[in-house]
């Protein structure tokens, strides 16, 4: 990989990875205060999108959510299945091992 699509990765993860803390540390907030909060969907589609090992970390950290089934489970089925498509890809982009289910480079 070029060094331009590193970074390019590299601050898509930092800025949703900050974004998901971001937004769990303020509807823990809003949860204390009795304010609106965050959608749960809103919290579990950022986690989709790449930060969900970051919000689950805080979650955990500032115990919010930790008693939701929802979290406590999808979330770290959401960091495996993650860890496996970056491991196939990287796997498929450097011939380690083919990856029938991916197009050749």
């Amino acid at each position: 990989m070029n060094k331009t699509v590193l970074l390019i990765v590299a601050v898509y993860f930092a800025v949703v990875s900050l974004l998901s803390t971001l937004l769990t540390v303020i509807d823990k907030r809003c949860a204390v205060t009795h304010r609106r909060r965050i959608p749960e969907r809103t919290l579990l589609l950022v986690a989709f999108f790449g930060g969900s090992l970051t919000e689950l970390i805080t979650m955990k950290i500032i115990r919010h959510k930790t008693l939701h089934k929802k979290f406590m489970i999808g979330l770290p089925v959401m960091i495996v299945l993650q860890l496996l498509i970056v491991a196939a890809v990287l796997l498929w982009r450097y011939g380690v091992i083919p990856v029938s289910f991916l197009p050749a480079p």
